[in-house]
């Protein structure tokens, strides 16, 4: 086929002869009369300087630049924004984060719709970067293909191991008095060694290896590290296939159907993936017109178990799963199973069995990364969707059995996380309470900021297995704990969680999936007929036309219902 049929889109300008002026611009960019003739496509860089997650990208995107080349297609890179998760936890920077995910891919939308390209490589880093290109992949419905930028090595420090929330739950210990001001300096600066993402089954990875899944990512895309050899190449053959793509037609509609989100979050599950995966899949699933809800994640997640000892509850990291074959071994130790549909398609042009033929099972290798299914360490999913009074259209927990799964206990009250880490200086969180943080939901805060700096300040002072943590935020996938999360509705629409006064006992079953407030219905009403919805903490800008555009979090927080 020659590729004068690829360029369905962009003939729209290269070929009209009425476009002089669209052409005359070809020419100024380095186009020569043979390139009209060529599909084009946009390469989409989140690479920036101000992160480890992305500081590589632009690199790494120029290898799929050059490897496009190669194919005779034309590759046109643009950039986009990002938003670093781990500098502005803690911070009202934070509320900036999941509103990323909707300007990534209405960026990406714009600029491919716009200038009219064929095809569509993104090269994201940081977790909203992820969510955003699929977004924007699937409402273009053009070729597509993610090349992650794969995750960041371990740091060291005194013999130890270290990962971002290390340095997080430093802060507990300080507080706490755990640990001198020279070894919480030391933990700090040692604690990220280089580029790429976040090494846990944090979110990043979590989206990472799910999309991998989901069949939108080349075969070990999620695992190879950021700045390893195999990275690198992931890179330059991405051309290859996007023009296998473009010549077979192969669209993210093609790719993207309900079995292949079954894949993905059979997946999360098995790999003890963040919560955040349910806002964004719930999100993906939307914008290609698959029907998902927040009680499918719970159907996938009671019959799958938890095999993968990684952190934040576990032991391991991503490059440690990388040497024991990365995400395909797992994904055919799955197949082999029957937990996961061989019959879809993926961006190889081939499908999900098709492409783990020739790969060796994660079982068969020496690790103990990823659990025998008969010696799992959870035999159900650790995602419990919970409902009850207080999350009447559902809330988010993540349980993994290390917890406990059932906490009763009287409430400790923040409004907002900035006076939680007061009150945890004040020594006012005590064993036993349930502490609640409200008004950090997507219209409160607005923005539903990760509560990453509470969770990891209440493992670093040692009451992390004492106390359970609930809120109308979300939490970051490098949260452990007994924590409950996307409680909807939120406090500033009225919901339960607002509500809640100093000592009422709470009750949290993670058998039942149930989430209650101990309280008389008739003291319950009349709280609530009290209730007068505040104004919007913002008066301008984008968190403004963020929080009056919103759904709420079991909607997938949404901003173009």
């Amino acid at each position: 086929m020659p590729d004068s049929a690829l360029n369905k889109y962009s003939r729209t300008l290269t070929q009209d002869p009425t476009q002089p002026a669209t052409q005359a611009q070809y020419y100024a960019i380095g186009f020569t009369d043979k390139d009209f003739d060529k599909a084009q496509v946009g390469i989409a860089s989140m690479g920036y300087d101000g992160n480890p997650c992305n500081m590589h990208l632009n690199s790494l995107a120029e290898l799929v630049k050059q490897g496009v080349k190669k194919e005779n297609l034309m590759g046109l890179m643009f950039h986009t924004i990002g938003i670093s998760d781990g500098m502005t936890n803690g911070t009202d920077g934070m509320r900036y984060s999941l509103v990323s995910r909707d300007i990534i891919a209405d960026s990406i939308e714009t600029v491919c719709a716009g200038q009219y390209y064929d095809a569509l490589i993104t090269v994201p880093g940081c977790d909203k970067n992820m969510p955003g290109s699929l977004i924007a992949m699937a409402r273009l419905n053009r070729p597509s293909i993610m090349v992650y930028g794969g995750s960041i090595e371990a740091g060291h420090y005194k013999g130890e191991d270290l990962n971002i929330v290390s340095a997080f739950e430093a802060l507990g210990n300080k507080l706490a008095g755990k640990l001198s001001d020279t070894d919480y300096k030391g933990i700090i600066q040692h604690a990220c060694p280089g580029a790429g993402a976040c090494g846990g089954m944090y979110t990043a990875n979590t989206m990472a290896s799910a999309i991998e899944a989901l069949g939108m990512s080349l075969p070990y895309s999620s695992s190879y590290p950021a700045l390893s050899r195999e990275k690198k190449e992931e890179c330059s053959y991405a051309g290859h296939y996007i023009k296998n793509l473009l010549e077979k037609d192969i669209k993210p509609s093609d790719i993207m159907t309900p079995k292949a989100f079954e894949n993905a979050l059979r997946l999360i599950m098995v790999l003890g993936g963040s919560t955040n995966a349910v806002l964004h899949f719930l999100a993906i699933a939307k914008s290609i017109g698959v029907e998902l809800t927040i009680d499918d994640f719970q159907k996938i997640s009671d019959e799958t178990p938890l095999l993968a000892d990684l952190k934040p509850s576990g032991r391991y990291l991503m490059p440690d799963l990388h040497m024991v074959g990365g995400v395909p071994a797992v994904m055919r130790y799955l197949l082999d199973l029957g937990m996961l549909h061989g019959d879809c398609m993926t961006v190889t042009g081939k499908t999900v069995a098709e492409n783990l033929e020739l790969v060796t099972s994660v079982i068969e290798r020496e690790q103990d990364i990823i659990r025998d299914i008969n010696n799992p360490i959870k035999d159900t999913g650790h995602i419990r969707i919970m409902y009850g009074n207080l999350a009447e259209k559902g809330c988010v927990a993540k349980i993994t059995g290390k917890e406990g799964r059932f906490f009763r206990g009287p409430a400790v009250v923040f409004d907002g996380e900035k006076q939680f880490i007061k009150g945890i200086e004040e020594k006012k969180v005590k064993e036993g309470n349930v502490v609640v943080i409200k008004n950090e939901g997507p219209k409160g805060a607005p923005g539903m900021p990760e509560m990453l700096k509470p969770t990891s300040a209440l493992m670093g002072s040692g009451l992390g297995k004492n106390v359970a943590l609930i809120t109308d935020g979300r939490f970051s996938g490098g949260t452990h704990g007994f924590v409950v999360g996307h409680i909807t509705p939120e406090s500033f629409d009225g919901g339960l969680i607002g509500l809640v006064k100093e000592g009422d006992i709470i009750e949290i079953d993670a058998e039942k999936n149930t989430i209650n407030l101990m309280v008389p219905e008739e003291e319950i009403a009349e709280r609530k007929a009290a209730f007068v919805q505040p104004d919007y903490k913002v008066k301008y800008g984008v968190l403004y036309k963020y929080a009056k555009s919103v759904a709420d979090a079991s909607q997938g927080c949404v901003t173009d219902l």
